[in-house]
């Protein structure tokens, strides 16, 4: 009867033990940042890994196209414009509520816009959908706007 009573407490502590490391485990690995979010969102443009980079955007981005039909489409602009990504770095974004604005600066070049490979001052637009943070929109930061974004980059 002891051993019974014995083994009951060492289930319920290991149960108890389980429901805390879960939870930590839990808070640890939760939602992406921003900053997190257009990381994993560059390194797989970068990578032409498009599948993946459509995990990182909004509905209103994607323009209600589903995963296959985006990347197809990505694919498609990618060959035809010989782009190419080096690099990119992305800076603390500023996030207000269910909106976050996210600067990076990405090395890159194509045939169409960027032939020399000059830097891009880039800023994302997040927002939260269904709990995670996702890309919105992409847009240009202007050289009068960069000291607000890229403080220390830029000249």
């Amino acid at each position: 009867m002891r051993q019974v009573r014995s083994l009951k407490r060492v289930i319920a502590a290991s149960i108890v033990f389980s429901a805390i490391a879960v939870g930590a485990v839990g808070q640890s690995f939760g939602a992406a940042t921003p900053e997190e979010t257009v990381k994993t969102y560059l390194a797989a443009m970068k990578d032409q890994k498009f599948d993946e980079a459509y995990k990182q955007i909004s509905k209103g981005m994607a323009a209600n196209k589903d995963g296959e039909a985006w990347a197809k489409e990505q694919k498609y602009i990618f060959q035809t414009g010989e782009v190419k990504i080096f690099k990119y770095e992305v800076f603390p974004g500023k996030v207000e509520g269910e909106t976050a604005k996210v600067p990076n600066i990405l090395s890159s070049q194509d045939k169409f816009l960027n032939q020399l490979g000059a830097d891009e001052y880039e800023l994302y637009t997040l927002i939260k959908e269904n709990g995670d943070w996702k890309i919105d929109q992409q847009e240009i930061v202007e050289k009068s706007e960069q000291s607000k974004w890229f403080a220390k980059k830029a000249s």
